[in-house]
């Protein structure tokens, strides 16, 4: 049997390996949410950064339930290969992970509290943080939020950890770090600040009050698409780098990181991997959730109703890659002309990247957790469209397919609402108004005034039907003729 990468010895000389030495960096980063993107994007940046201009940064990782991932790594020491998919694919071994600590609460919260830590970042879902983002609060009907509202002593949540470790190095006199979101949300930064002084607020409004004055919460907005981990992926790195590697990664060669310049405790040098250091995070955000983040969605719906299990094969459709370009022509069209932003250069470019045929990108994948999604992705452009006079119509046509996809499922998807959807799907039938409405008066889903808009309802209803009557090609086609 093939032996397991535990250390930097022996490994062919094509493998990139880290450009420092890893034992002479201690760790100033607490990051909670052990995924494969994380692994793919914040962990290589550290990484080009340590390389750059060294620091006591490394990484000490988390998940808060999962133990699989921690496990491996500690295994190995930390280690993991990133394998960039390309025309020729790349082995990068990353070296900035160190201790990694797999569904235990306490243990996470004890990390947190150590002086050394200055960061806390996140890569965790929105459904796992516990915010009502319509109220900008903790939401306290979360089971995360209840459980640790009633145990403040023993979190076992997001916002209960940030909130308890924030508070004890207050009381011990001890610099809070800075916590940083690096999830694919709308204004994650002030988001999640929202969350933990909601959370803070309900247990002592003094230290509610001392977070609100001291701690930082940047905004940042990431972008690196990153497949699921697969046995291919497993078998094709130990054939490149001789080892067993149960904690890699595969990725595309492309990696973007925006992040808002306040960091009170300092940080890494990031830029040195090439991230963008900005005031005002918000114009990127909005380009690359409405232009990738939305045309993504588009293709998981449509592809998988026209049995497209990749990204890449959606690309080798030419009627889906004109409905796609028209899709990111439209959320082009709500982003703020003051910026800066160059879109058109941007939708070429990511066109190009969907059709990397290296990347096995599932559409089922993207699909998972819709209306946690589809809010910043599609409605809220829809919503700006309407209000400034334009054309809805993308938006009209891509809620129709999401609703011909929900219509054709029968087990709940794989949403925070999924059996709602199922539910109201059950109840609607045939009858493509009642669907329609039904859904699009889901709470947060649609801005009131688009989800109240005769003319934008009436158009999803009779996308809706033609799709439901006489199949998705056949409507893609009229849609794109009309």
């Amino acid at each position: 049997m093939t032996a397991r990468l535990t250390s930097l010895d022996g490994l062919p000389p094509e493998v990139a390996l880290p450009g420092y030495d890893r034992a002479a960096h201690g760790f100033g980063i607490l990051h909670l949410g052990l995924g494969a993107f994380h692994r793919a994007h914040q962990a290589v940046h550290t990484d080009d950064a340590l390389a750059a201009e060294g620091g006591d940064w490394r990484i000490i990782g988390a998940n808060l339930r999962s133990r699989d991932i921690p496990e491996a790594m500690n295994a190995q020491n930390g280690l993991f290969t990133v394998l960039e998919r390309s025309g020729t694919d790349r082995a990068l071994i990353i070296g900035a992970h160190g201790p990694a600590i797999g569904g235990d609460a306490a243990a996470i919260l004890r990390t947190a509290c150590d002086p050394k830590i200055r960061i806390l970042s996140l890569t965790v879902s929105e459904k796992a943080y516990g915010i009502d983002r319509a109220a900008m609060d903790a939401d306290p009907t979360h089971p995360a939020v209840a459980t640790d509202l009633a145990r403040p002593q023993e979190p076992q949540g997001v916002l209960g950890i940030i909130t308890a470790a924030l508070a004890a190095r207050r009381k011990a006199g001890v610099a809070p770090f800075t916590v940083l979101s690096c999830d694919n949300l709308p204004d994650n930064g002030p988001l999640l600040r929202a969350g933990v002084l909601g959370f803070a607020r309900r247990l002592d409004t003094d230290l509610g009050a001392w977070i609100a004055d001291h701690v930082a919460f940047p905004a940042t907005m990431v972008d690196r698409i990153t497949p699921a981990t697969t046995k291919r992926t497993l078998a094709d790195v130990e054939t490149m780098t001789l080892c067993r590697d149960l904690a890699a990664v595969e990725t595309e060669p492309f990696s973007q990181w925006v992040i808002e310049d306040r960091f009170p405790q300092g940080r890494p040098a990031w830029e040195a991997g090439a991230a963008l250091f900005v005031s005002d995070v918000r114009p990127h955000e909005a380009m690359k959730l409405r232009m990738l983040n939305g045309s993504h969605s588009l293709i998981a719906y449509a592809g998988q109703m026209l049995d497209l299990l990749h990204v890449r094969d959606a690309m080798a459709d030419a009627p889906l890659v004109a409905l796609i370009r028209r899709h990111m022509q439209a959320a082009a069209a709500t982003l703020p002309k003051e910026a800066g932003l160059d879109p058109d250069t941007y939708a070429e470019a990511l066109l190009a990247r969907f059709a990397n045929p290296a990347i096995a990108h599932q559409t089922r994948q993207i699909a998972m957790d819709g209306t946690e999604k589809l809010p910043q992705r599609w409605f809220a452009p829809a919503a700006d469209l309407l209000r400034a006079g334009g054309d809805t119509g993308p938006y009209a046509f891509a809620t129709a397919i999401w609703l011909a996809w929900l219509a054709s499922v029968t087990q709940p998807p794989d949403d925070p609402r999924g059996a709602l959807l199922l539910d109201l799907v059950r109840k609607a039938g045939a009858d493509d108004e009642a669907l329609t409405r039904s859904i699009l008066a889901l709470p947060g889903l649609a801005p009131p005034d688009l989800a109240a808009n005769a003319g934008f309802v009436s158009a999803v209803q009779e996308n809706l039907a033609h799709i439901r009557r006489d199949g998705l090609r056949a409507a893609i086609t009229t849609e794109l003729n009309s």
